[in-house]
């Protein structure tokens, strides 16, 4: 039993530092996750982006490399990749912080790539949605910015539930930025009110 628990251990270890690996690498691509199954020929490796071309590269150079780094740094047996595109590129928070890094890279005001952003999730079907952009935003002295909308659970079973994080950091003249990135993704949650005509609530309780 207590190998079986190890196993498991490791194998949640090694997702995270290969979805590091990727994120620190692909984050201009919209890198938004990765899937590793394990199958009797090999491991299959689903990575999801929001621009797949920029991590196959001209004629699959870029795979063939992260096929290499996969099997000789994380030690994964005989790994077949496959780029898949993102779905609902909008409610991943982690496509949303690295856009916002990347509008902030080419000199984006960071309030206007920030709104865009949060208008862009809650148009996507977002419940909620908190962005915290921090760094030297208009002065010498760090400070932070912080937009919301909707719901955003920070503690409970909804925040384990409903919520997807994520954070990036870009280099600027001023210094590094962090961006911060809390979507409450569509789906019922416990503090749900439905309010209910009378004439609906009479039909239903005489069904």
């Amino acid at each position: 039993m207590v190998n079986i628990k190890r196993y498991f251990i490791e194998q949640g270890i090694k997702k995270v530092a290969v979805d590091e690996y990727l994120a620190s690498k692909f984050w201009r691509a919209g890198y938004a996750g990765v899937d590793i199954i394990r199958t009797p020929l090999g491991t299959r490796v689903i990575i999801y982006a929001l621009r797949p071309g920029l991590i196959i590269g001209r004629k699959g150079q870029t795979l063939k490399t992260i096929q290499t780094v996969l099997e000789k740094l994380f030690g994964i047996e005989n790994p077949q990749i496959t780029v898949v595109e993102a779905e609902n590129p909008d409610l991943n928070a982690r496509v949303v912080a690295f856009n916002i890094a990347m509008a902030l890279e080419r000199g984006v005001h960071f309030r206007r790539a920030g709104f865009i952003a949060l208008r862009r999730v809650m148009a996507a079907g977002a419940l909620g949605c908190e962005i915290v952009i921090s760094g030297k935003l208009v002065a010498e002295r760090a400070r932070y910015e912080k937009l919301k909308a909707g719901k955003v659970y920070k503690s409970g079973e909804q925040s384990l539930k409903l919520i997807d994080r994520a954070v990036a950091h870009v280099l600027l003249k001023p210094g590094i930025f962090g961006v911060e990135v809390l979507i409450t993704k569509p789906g019922l949650t416990s503090d749900h009110v439905e309010i209910v005509s009378p004439a609906t609530e009479v039909k239903e309780q005489k069904t």
